[in-house]
């Protein structure tokens, strides 16, 4: 684990949630809402200060972060009468959706921000080549030391130092199979049988070479293992290609969000199986395993272009998935009050139809028992993957 790739991406974390309640805070405010808190954290308060009607502060557990606006459903008293008007409830209906759906809508921009500057600022990686940028010296025991790049003096040697593979190499087959990007080869190799026999071809120096060799596989993780990773190549684009990678991205990485939910029921009974990183359950993580990945790529004897590129990718990657998993319409997410408000304004046309009065809103006394229950199965879920990212973590290396 590296220490610092932790705090990379906790602060990350804490940063992107503010920026969710900000979004909340700032459309409440443009609409005449009042909030009275603003607050970093959760438990006893360390600081606060009072600026017009809001108090700003910062709390012990730097674990999230909270915004108070009154009057936010039929439960929630207003203290002082007069603010009744001022109240979250006695909004019209599409301000309240456009302050709920502002904190996914923060998720977003920051999401896509962050992909365009990585464009931008460092440059665009490229998986077409299959130059060799590394040649792993050993097999590591498990995924963690494969992940952190280490090796002990009682590691066998790895099939490509065995080969006399070298940085720089190209390959241009695998088993006589010819490769022509680094998607190719890894699948190839991944589909090869651990324990079977090898032939990488490869240019060096102007000249091809087949070298040979004998695959071996790492605990914990699924496919052959060679010992190989790519040279990774930034080319640098102009804005208008930056917003068109970050758009191609953002939109990759949302309709994977999509699937990542609906794997979610699937993968856990998977979740703590040895087979875990081939089945649904490979695909889904919690901040644990984002954290972990997070410090192996900072660990990793690779470029600081590439640790960057991976830490703000998988960030942004987070923040996609977060923002697009707020927004299900289930209680007690923002999505699942958005839900309630569409009911009411819904029920308001029905009794106009029927010449009948608007029945106002939604007593939340009643939904209180179905958004609690949805809330266990939430966090049911959360501590799961949290559990299997310790004790079963996914491989991230290639």
């Amino acid at each position: 684990m590296d220490l610092i790739g932790w705090v990379i991406f906790l602060v990350a974390l804490l940063f992107s949630v503010m920026l969710h309640e900000t979004g909340h805070f700032v459309m409440a405010k443009k609409f005449g809402m009042k909030a009275t808190r603003y607050f970093v954290g959760f438990g006893p308060t360390l600081w606060s200060t009072q600026r017009g009607e809001t108090e700003y502060g910062i709390k012990a557990l730097p674990v999230g972060g909270f915004v108070k606006i009154i009057g936010m459903h039929s439960l929630d008293d207003v203290e002082d009468p007069a603010d009744e008007p001022r109240s979250f409830r006695r909004q019209p209906a599409w301000r309240r959706i456009v302050v709920l759906c502002a904190g996914s809508f923060m998720h977003f921009v920051l999401a896509f921000l962050l992909i365009f500057g990585l464009a931008l600022g460092i440059g665009i990686s490229s998986d077409t080549t299959t130059q060799l940028g590394t040649v792993s010296t050993c097999v590591a025991a498990n995924t963690t030391q494969l992940n952190n790049g280490t090796c002990t003096a009682s590691d066998p040697a790895s099939p490509a130092k065995l080969a006399g593979l070298r940085v720089g190499d190209q390959v241009t087959a695998f088993d006589g199979k010819p490769v022509s990007n680094w998607t190719q080869l890894q699948d190839a190799i991944r589909k090869a049988s651990a324990g079977s026999p090898a032939d990488i071809t490869v240019q060096r120096d102007g000249k091809t070479l087949t070298l040979h060799t004998t695959l071996a596989t790492v605990n914990g993780r699924s496919g052959a293992y060679l010992g190989i990773a790519p040279a990774i190549v930034f080319q640098t684009v102009n804005p208008v290609r930056a917003a068109q990678y970050a758009g191609s991205a953002f939109g990759q990485v949302l309709v994977g969000s999509v699937k990542a939910v609906g794997a979610l029921p699937a993968a856990l009974p998977k979740l703590f199986s040895k087979d875990r990183a081939s089945t649904a359950a490979g695909q889904v993580s919690s901040v644990v395993g984002a954290a972990e990945a997070t410090g192996a790529a900072v660990a990793a004897n690779v470029g600081w272009q590439y640790k960057v590129s991976f830490v703000l990718l998988l960030i942004a990657s987070l923040n996609i998935f977060v923002g697009l998993f707020n927004m299900l319409p289930l209680l007690p997410l923002d999505g699942g009050h958005v839900a309630v408000i569409v009911w009411e304004r819904v029920r308001a046309w029905f009794a106009r139809l029927r010449g009948r009065p608007d029945p106002g809103l939604v007593d939340m006394t009643k939904l209180l028992p179905v958004s609690f229950s949805i809330f266990l199965v939430l966090m049911f879920f959360g501590v799961a993957l949290i559990l299997a990212d310790i004790v079963n973590p996914v491989n991230i290396a290639g």
